[in-house]
């Protein structure tokens, strides 16, 4: 079978079951996995379907949210790294909210120990992490808890948010573009990002550069109402002057 067959039939199972995994389709079309990789590259570039970790989903999947678990597996080098440039935004003294979402997850991983921070948060597992750390004052923010994310969302968290004033905010996104801003799979989940971006004087976005380009279905807003992205150095230098051109800062990590 030729590639662009291959392709074809690889689009077909995609569409009809939602998402295709690699280790799956080498095996049934009897190729190694990096040519099924490859498969999937060409059909992203073509705009056919969307790369995810381990596999792909078609295109028009803009509700598609891969769990916890997947996400804190992906780019887990890029996100370290995204952790680290992240950690000389904190103020010496002041209040923060970190947002749900795996790189902010590594950013609480690296808070020093000797930083004394108010922090409020509406995602349990960074309220887990920073409940014994001895100079954060934790405020954790209630609602309804999406299991996907952990992430408490709708009335109580949006109330809780309009409530504050932050010094700085930390923000994940499942997609970031010049074109379409801020996304996200979840109205819900959007809907308190906005509450954060509202809540903090800073706000500063810790992306993956794998998410630039990617669009889902609930927008929380422009990237103007971002004061700095951090990204790793996938991110092309174009692309960052693009996003740079548009009013935002970029660090490439």
């Amino acid at each position: 079978m030729y590639a662009p067959e291959r392709q074809q039939q690889i689009l077909r199972l995609a569409r009809e079951g939602g998402r295709v995994d690699v280790l799956s389709l080498a095996e049934e079309f009897q190729v190694t996995a990096e040519t099924i990789r490859r498969d999937l590259k060409a059909l992203d570039r073509a705009g056919l379907v969307r790369r995810v970790h381990g596999g792909a989903i078609p295109a028009g999947r803009l509700d598609f949210e891969p769990d916890l678990a997947e996400r804190e597996s992906t780019a887990a080098d890029e996100k370290d790294r995204i952790a680290r440039a992240a950690l000389a935004e904190l103020p010496e003294d002041g209040t923060v909210i970190l947002d749900a979402g795996s790189t902010v997850a590594r950013l609480v991983a690296g808070l020093p120990l000797d930083r004394s921070l108010t922090v409020v948060t509406h995602a349990l597992p960074v309220a887990a992490r920073l409940a014994d750390h001895p100079g954060i004052t934790l405020h954790l923010v209630g609602g309804r808890v999406r299991h996907s994310t952990r992430a408490a969302v709708d009335a109580w968290a949006l109330h809780a948010y309009a409530q504050i004033r932050a010094d700085v905010a930390f923000l994940g996104t499942n997609g970031f573009s010049t074109a379409y801003g801020l996304t996200t799979p979840d109205l819900a989940e959007a809907a308190v990002k906005q509450a954060v971006v509202a809540a903090a004087r800073r706000v500063v976005v810790l992306a993956d550069s794998g998410k630039y380009g990617q669009d889902h279905f609930a927008r929380f807003g422009d990237l103007l109402d971002v004061d700095l992205v951090i990204t790793d150095s996938g991110l092309s230098p174009t692309d960052a002057a693009a996003i740079e051109a548009a009013g935002t800062d970029v660090v490439r990590a």
